[in-house]
């Protein structure tokens, strides 16, 4: 099963995806947020749409899409999980998984535009594939890691990298900016991936292809990540961990290559989907 939420921006309705078709759901009630994964809302949702296959209304092709859910207690990021990644920007192998966290307010729906920030003169693209929790998670061992998750989303991790390198402190002043963190089109639950450790991303700033990475060169799995990042937070339902970039970021370029008014940003990967933005300027 596909979620999916539609309309305009903070008026989302929730809907799902049946094979490639978009179908609302608000007569399901509520919002995809962390009551409904808490409540094992997925079971539930998944009964109310087999009760009323053939009776649900398809969503109008021209809508806004935004986050697949609601606004997460926190969106957790790995930083440095693919070597090629880790080796084009100068940085050393981790012998851990590098944690840092990007602001709830950065997240914005798959086309909505991406905003360079005041001052900015180095923003990025990252794109990444997505861990949705689907249950209270605390000291969880990597056996079972799994049975924490929801479903998986597209996200490209938007970067402004003066502000997370040169600037001092952590690495959270350059992620978590308004616009950073566009997400979906859909949220896809784990049954419909056959291998989390096999999914294709790849990215396109002006239909260039900078970025092609697949899971299986992760550093640390999914599997390690969740239980990893548990020892040191519990996990709401609903929360993101975002898994980390491959190769072919701006930085990387010798020049680096930066997002600049009037770009277009199309990133993609396999059973999650595709997102497009344009890039503006902040104005005030």
């Amino acid at each position: 099963m596909k979620l999916i939420r539609y309309g305009a921006s903070g008026k989302e309705k929730i809907g799902v995806q049946i094979n490639g078709v978009n179908y609302d759901t608000t007569a399901f009630g509520g919002d995809y947020d962390e009551r409904f994964f808490a409540e094992n809302g997925l079971e539930r949702l998944e009964q109310f749409v087999k009760a009323n296959q053939g009776q649900l209304t398809e969503i109008p092709k021209d809508s806004r899409f935004g986050a697949p859910f609601g606004r997460p207690s926190k969106i957790v990021c790995i930083g440095l999980n693919y070597k090629d990644h880790a080796e084009e920007t100068g940085a050393a192998i981790p012998a851990e998984p590098i944690i840092f966290m990007k602001s709830t307010t950065a997240l914005i729906g798959p086309n909505d535009q991406v905003v360079i920030p005041k001052n900015s003169v180095k923003t990025d693209w990252e794109v990444e594939f997505g861990i949705v929790i689907g249950k209270k998670a605390t000291y969880v061992e990597e056996s079972e890691a799994l049975d924490y998750v929801a479903g998986y989303v597209l996200h490209n991790d938007v970067s402004e990298r003066e502000f997370q390198i040169e600037r001092g402190g952590t690495w959270d002043k350059g992620k978590g900016c308004d616009t950073f963190a566009p997400m979906g089109p859909v949220m896809t639950t784990k049954e419909e991936i056959p291998d989390i450790n096999n999914v294709r991303l790849w990215l396109k700033v002006n239909g260039k292809t900078y970025q092609e990475g697949n899971t299986k060169n992760l550093i640390f799995s999914v599997e390690h990540v969740v239980s990893y990042v548990s020892q040191f937070m519990t996990l709401l339902p609903g929360d993101v961990i975002s898994t980390g970039t491959p190769a072919g970021v701006g930085l990387g370029f010798n020049p680096p290559i930066y997002l600049k008014e009037g770009d277009v940003i199309e990133l993609g990967a396999d059973h999650l989907g595709e997102q497009r933005q344009e890039v503006i300027a902040w104005r005030g």
